[in-house]
């Protein structure tokens, strides 16, 4: 028996394997499309600011956890690498939270209007 013959019947698996990864990638792409429709009409509904950003976050979060789980293959990975992609996102948001403490919009308000903004306190304190 030939070496082509005897992997011929697995690579009729593999093929088949890989079609149903191919359909479930497209399942999520539409679940992403849905979620971004959501995003869009939830900005021009009237609702309380606070609930508005809520839910963005929280529909972004879940578009980012889809997005590394399956387009990244973080699923498919062993447990090691997934371990050291979120470490790396903990330093990232680890960083990017220190930067924005460090050059706050307090901090970014040009010297003259800092002034303005002090005498009107002091005049609305007096």
């Amino acid at each position: 028996m030939s070496a082509h013959a005897a992997t011929a019947p697995h690579a009729a698996h593999d093929a088949h394997h890989d079609d149903g990864k191919f359909h479930l990638f497209v399942q999520i792409a539409m679940i992403l499309a849905v979620i971004t429709g959501v995003e869009i009409v939830l900005i021009y509904i009237p609702l309380a600011k606070w609930l508005i950003v809520t839910s963005l976050v929280v529909l972004s979060l879940v578009k980012f956890l889809m997005v590394i789980f399956w387009f990244m293959h973080l699923k498919f990975d062993k447990a090691f690498c997934t371990i050291l992609f979120f470490i790396g996102m903990v330093l990232a948001g680890g960083t990017v939270a220190a930067l924005m403490l460090l050059f706050s919009a307090r901090d970014s308000v040009p010297l003259s209007a800092q002034t303005i903004y002090a005498e009107r306190a002091a005049a609305a304190a007096e």
